[in-house]
């Protein structure tokens, strides 16, 4: 038990700070909202009532980045109360898995709260398999004539989940963000993903970053070994267009 009075100044201190972080998490610049969710992470009971508070409200709308970061920091918190509130209110995370080929997504998501990137990188590719159909999936590779048969509900979930439990760093749409920014100059891209460097392709597994130090946009990696054709289908899809 503490020996820290509810009235002594620690404890007024503690309690200003956990009101100051839980504030910032309302912030408009992700960056400073991931500062504070991370830093409420490390204030004990305190911090992890202001990270639940902030989540109940942060679901009841579209999932966003700082949601799920939030969601991940409770996710590996040893907190009773942490636990007992994801069990209850949202045991298998916060993005809604909406699929119109009746794809499960499931997996893709748990991998992906646990920054799991690898593996997660390889669910993802199975999953445009699922979407391709039967002979990708014996294949275990999809042709770029089969992107466009993709539902945008689809691509737009898994899109989602890389970027929101990724800090905004990973996904399709990201990568499309950076190739437009680059006048869809493809040996740009490459380098600036870090698939390529000069004329040599990044090896595949053991060159490529899996966590979230990673340039912006370098995962997922999808299907990158099968050259700019699949990847100009993926990122022109009209999933990416209003």
């Amino acid at each position: 038990m503490s020996n820290v009075s509810a009235d002594s100044p620690t404890a007024i201190s503690l309690d200003s700070k956990t009101s100051e972080l839980a504030e910032q998490l309302l912030s408009k610049t992700l960056k400073r909202q991931l500062s504070a969710a991370t830093e409420l992470a490390s204030m004990g009971e305190p911090g992890v009532t202001a990270l639940i508070n902030f989540l109940k409200q942060a679901t009841k709308g579209e999932p966003t980045v700082a949601a799920g970061k939030t969601y991940q920091l409770l996710s590996t918190s040893d907190s009773v109360a942490a636990q007992t509130f994801l069990a209850e209110a949202c045991p298998n995370g916060i993005v809604p898995l909406s699929s119109n080929s009746s794809v499960d997504y499931q997996p893709l998501q748990r991998l992906l709260i646990a920054q799991e990137f690898e593996e997660a990188d390889r669910v993802t590719l199975q999953k445009l398999c699922e979407l391709a159909g039967p002979a990708a999936i014996q294949r275990k590779w999809v042709y770029f004539t089969e992107v466009d048969s993709f539902p945008n509900q689809d691509l737009l979930t898994i899109d989602q989940l890389w970027r929101v439990y990724s800090e905004d760093r990973f996904g399709f749409s990201k990568q499309r963000e950076l190739w437009l920014g680059l006048n869809q100059n493809w040996d740009r891209l490459w380098e600036k993903l870090e698939w390529k460097s000069g004329n040599i392709w990044t090896r595949y597994p053991g060159e490529f970053v899996w966590d979230l130090s990673a340039p912006v946009g370098h995962l997922p990696l999808s299907n990158q070994l099968r050259g700019v054709r699949m990847m100009e289908f993926l990122l022109s899809h009209p999933a990416w267009t209003p």
